[in-house]
């Protein structure tokens, strides 16, 4: 008998040591073009940290993960697609939203039950209660739905709630987030003998995008190409795109930014295409500086080895293609976040996964990793399979959707009634899945169609092809795929799509 519970509790033991830590870093805003690695990059991108750390592990081709910051952030909370997160809302000024913890559970407190430590640092953006002491253990936090008056600091002077304690700190933020998750990792503010899961939020790139000064000009001779489709007109495309052009032609033909420009600071004469991007990228290197010190740290303090590491944004940003300057549309270009996620110890390590996931894959996969039992049912699947064989033919579509500012039965009651929100943003709420290659977007408000791509052959999403007769077959088959994953997650959206 004694034996027998020797057994059981080494067994426990080595379960406890096997169980990962997590580190989850999130940049805001961040087109995958802004990451050395992807070979869509600006050939003159320098990010060696994010592009070693895809060097020792997988660098996934594409993320769906939300189409702005408050869904996707919801999703990676709650392992759910907005239209199935209850009682969230956009409240009060903007950015004011409020959620029901009891009606919306989130994964982290589960996490904490399990016996993981957990901390969330840096932006937040999912209503004024921000979870610490039930979700969060250790929490540095600028809550921006708190604080509407400085929910522009994103690179400025910040009112923070440290642990509960609300404080004014200096300094540019993405160096203080990097500084306080070393601190973290090294021990400080955590229970030592648990595993932890470590939330990052930077909120770079986000406008108004302003450099660290030690990278001011790193990139002020860059050339910077114009995308082919910046301006009108655009052939098969949704009229909304008019409505949401970014751009005007400038001196000699080039475009300065036009629309939205203003709630950036920015003259009314508007800044340079070529200007603008350059400034944008040059926001990233001080989150590759941190990603670099964080491996460090990892590595010193013997941690490494055991430690799961995710980079990705929480969707990405338009950098001119189809004339946006924003996320929020289907389109890759917009939506579309780079992915790279390591564990040498554990995974393979250089390799590239074709194969889409989307925010609740991403968490189904952590709690599986993690052996966390999510309070909700997650809609996602578990892609530890990709991770160990990136290469393999998955048999399932990435669906992905836009439901504005609402979520659950209010955003389902908008879809069947065909009602316009209040505040949709500019982009119609819609639903796509990527598979194989093909994308599908099934709009939702009636009016504005459908879209079908080949990404393979058309990556730039410049050619709809859902009118030509030659694809009818795939646009068929990817709306089958799609009436099966939004019947799989409970969405009414199936309708019209036999």
């Amino acid at each position: 008998m004694h034996l027998v519970l020797l057994f059981l509790l080494s067994a426990l033991v080595v379960h406890a040591v096997e169980r990962p830590n997590v580190l989850f870093i999130y940049a805001d805003d961040q087109n995958y073009r802004t990451v050395g690695c992807y070979p869509e990059s600006w050939p003159w991108v320098k990010t060696p940290n994010i592009d070693a750390l895809a060097k020792n592990g997988i660098r996934f081709h594409a993320a769906y993960l939300g189409s702005w910051c408050m869904p996707s952030r919801a999703s990676l909370l709650t392992g759910r697609h907005p239209h199935a997160i209850e009682s969230m809302s956009m409240e009060g000024r903007y950015p004011g939203s409020q959620y029901d913890p009891a009606k919306t559970p989130f994964i982290p407190a589960e996490m904490r039950k399990s016996g993981y430590h957990t901390a969330q640092i840096g932006k937040w953006h999912t209503g004024t209660d921000s979870g610490w002491g039930r979700d969060w253990d250790h929490q540095i936090v600028w809550n921006r739905p708190l604080h509407p008056e400085n929910a522009g600091a994103y690179y400025d002077t910040q009112i923070l709630s440290m642990d509960g304690v609300e404080k004014t700190v200096e300094g540019y933020p993405a160096d203080n987030y990097t500084q306080w998750s070393l601190e973290y990792i090294r021990g400080k503010n955590r229970d030592v003998t648990k595993p932890w899961y470590l939330w990052l939020c930077y909120g770079s790139i986000h406008g108004p995008s302003k450099p660290a000064q030690r990278h001011l000009g790193m990139y002020k001779d860059a050339a910077v190409e114009v995308p082919s489709d910046i301006f009108p007109p655009r052939k098969d495309k949704p009229a909304y795109l008019d409505t949401m052009q970014a751009w005007v032609r400038g001196e000699g033909g080039h475009p300065v930014t036009g629309k939205g420009g203003e709630k950036f600071g920015e003259s009314k004469k508007g800044k340079r295409y070529d200007e603008w991007v350059r400034q944008m990228n040059e926001c990233v290197p001080a989150i590759d500086e941190g990603v670099g010190q964080l491996i460090a740290a990892l590595k010193e303090t013997d941690q490494y080895d055991n430690t799961l590491i995710i980079y990705t944004a929480d969707q990405g940003f338009s950098m001119g293609h189809h004339g946006f300057r924003t996320k929020l549309a289907p389109y890759d270009a917009n939506y579309r976040s780079p992915l790279i996620i390591s564990m040498p110890k554990r995974f393979p390590s250089g390799q590239v996964c074709p194969t889409p996931v989307n925010a609740t894959d991403l968490m189904a996969t952590l709690i599986n990793l993690m052996g966390v039992k999510a309070p909700l049912t997650v809609h996602g699947r578990d892609i530890t399979p990709l991770l160990e064989k990136p290469s393999m033919r998955w048999p399932h579509a990435c669906l992905y959707e836009h439901m504005g500012n609402q979520y659950g039965s209010a955003a389902v009651q908008t879809v069947r009634t065909r009602r316009k929100q209040e505040n949709d943003q500019g982009v119609p709420l819609y639903t796509a899945v990527v598979q194989n290659g093909w994308k599908l977007i099934h709009y939702l408000d009636g009016e504005s169609g459908e879209e079908l791509y080949n990404l393979q052959k058309d990556p730039e999403e410049l050619h709809n092809l859902i009118k030509d007769s030659e694809y009818l077959a795939q646009a068929q088959k990817l709306h089958q795929a799609m009436k099966a994953e939004l019947e799989r997650v409970d969405a009414p959206f199936a309708v019209g799509l036999e």
